[in-house]
């Protein structure tokens, strides 16, 4: 009697430089895992899912199988999560109610990232010791952190042609910049841009953009400060209990 595989398909996106890889999901927007190997990127996918589906309001899935659906080889420092893909499916055209769901998730994950920063008891302090990336020095503090995540916000949208700033708090700005994108005519087209150092972008790209961002930053202030402060450090984006 033959039995059917039900386990839930993760279909990733595997940016790797030589053996170091990111995966990205394309159907869980912003969930990404890291590795020295793509098979160690690919262990950590099913928990990143999961703690994705609890933090966007969904049902866990029991049975998950990570699958590659696209590859790039890079030269860049995969190791800092420098990356520059862009999927297939950010290619695509978007309908309204899509982008109004991602936007939501995309506002929802400034919001957690906001109050994840204010639970930090003091915000200039850290036992983290410095680290050089590809971009300088890695932030180390929660401050550092905050500043370092809100102040891409017109980095992103300026790569699709939206011209707007960084002022105020991370949701603050993040919601400026989709006003302005919003009175664009025909943005749900998802055009492709050529931006900064021939990088392809697309309003799928920045809104997937945003949330991995913000979680890749969210999961070090996190770990940051359950080792700096110890105690209950409200953990809003249900990270698993090794990050």
């Amino acid at each position: 009697m033959c039995t059917v595989d039900k386990a839930m398909k993760i279909r990733c996106v595997w940016e790797h430089n030589g053996n170091d890889s990111i995966l990205f999901s394309d159907n869980f927007v912003g969930a990404f895992t890291r590795g020295e190997t793509k098979d160690i990127a690919l262990r950590k996918m099913a928990g990143e899912v999961a703690a994705y589906q609890k933090w966007s309001g969904k049902t866990v899935t029991d049975s998950m199988e990570a699958v590659i659906v696209q590859e790039k080889a890079s030269g860049l420092t995969i190791s800092d999560a420098d990356t520059d893909v862009l999927f297939e499916e950010e290619k695509k055209p978007l309908s309204r109610a899509a982008y109004e769901e991602l936007k939501a998730l995309v506002l929802k994950s400034a919001q957690d990232f906001l109050d994840l920063y204010e639970a930090v008891p003091d915000k200039n302090k850290s036992c983290l010791p410095e680290r050089h990336t590809f971009y300088g020095k890695a932030p180390r503090t929660a401050s550092e952190m905050y500043e370092h995540t809100k102040n891409v916000n017109d980095y992103y949208f300026g790569e699709i042609g939206i011209v707007t700033d960084n002022e105020g708090t991370i949701v603050e700005c993040r919601r400026r910049g989709f006003a302005i994108l919003e009175g664009k005519r025909d943005f749900l087209k998802n055009t492709v841009y050529s931006g900064s150092y021939d990088e392809e972008w697309s309003l799928r790209k920045v809104l997937r953009r945003f949330i991995w961002h913000d979680r890749i930053h969210a999961k070090a202030m996190y770990r940051m400060a359950v080792k700096t402060f110890g105690g209950e450090i409200p953990n809003v984006f249900h990270f698993p209990a090794q990050i």
